[in-house]
């Protein structure tokens, strides 16, 4: 009897290690469709969309949003690369949405900004007030923005602004008297849009180098926030994470 059920032993294990190969593969082939063609994270490098997002701040981008171009595959499409032009199942953004979006100057670096030109509008900034098409953006004070640098509270003004149609946002006027808050005429080209940073002194967005984005370089849409920390923690230190953590922000979404 002994002799029989030997052999079995090294088909069993190699057997359970057949199947936990399996199962990692299809894990893992589940997670490169989900971020190729769902949701893909990101973080938030810089200051330049305070106060809606954060540095420190883990976002989920719906993929599928304004349909699929050669941006909204890792490494360009590839293999497909500079073949593939437009979009597949195009559907228009809107005024307002938080837009993540390859840099027209340099494909390979990813932006994050507001859009707040379709293709024909004309934009301008004038004494730090925005204007769409001719009429001034209705802009309210609301609480300064209070942010703590190097241990000192400092109060920034904030306003809401609220776009036609109705999407409503904060914006910070970090310096009423800034070189970006008084612009000239920009009219959209067609195929393209124009962004903005909510922080709208501290913001290189279409005003200065980044221009008119091609629609072909939007990659999605930012939905919600599914984590955030303040950045007092490195990340090898995971046990002071608690304290960094920001609990108010967490599966929070994106104005």
């Amino acid at each position: 009897m002994s002799d029989t059920k030997a052999p079995s032993k090294p088909a069993a294990q190699g057997e359970s290690w057949t199947e936990l190969a399996k199962t990692v593969i299809y894990a893992g082939l589940i997670a490169v469709v989900i971020r190729t063609f769902l949701f893909q994270p990101f973080n938030i490098p810089s200051a330049s969309m305070e106060a809606t997002l954060l540095v420190g701040d883990y976002l989920f981008v719906e993929k599928f949003s304004y349909g699929y171009s050669r941006y909204t595959f890792p490494f360009g499409g590839w293999p497909l690369g500079d073949s593939m032009h437009g979009r597949f199942l195009e559907r228009q953004p809107q005024r307002g949405d938080v837009v993540v979006f390859k840099f027209p100057q340099d494909n390979s670096t990813d932006f994050i900004k507001r859009l707040i030109g379709l293709p024909g509008d004309r934009i301008q900034v004038r004494n730090s007030l925005l204007y769409l098409n001719g009429k001034q953006v209705v802009r309210t004070r609301v609480e300064d923005y209070v942010e703590t640098v190097d241990g000192e509270q400092h109060h920034v003004p904030q306003y809401r602004e609220t776009l036609p149609g109705g999407k409503s946002y904060l914006t910070l006027d970090r310096d009423p008297e800034g070189a970006l808050d008084n612009t000239g005429v920009f009219v959209v080209p067609a195929g393209h849009y124009f962004m903005m940073g909510d922080n709208r002194d501290n913001s290189d967005d279409s005003r200065m180098a980044v221009g008119y984005v091609p629609a072909e370089n939007l990659e999605g849409k930012a939905e919600f926030r599914f984590f955030s920390i303040d950045g007092s923690a490195p990340v090898w230190e995971f046990w002071k994470w608690p304290l960094a953590i920001r609990y108010s922000r967490l599966l929070t979404p994106i104005d």
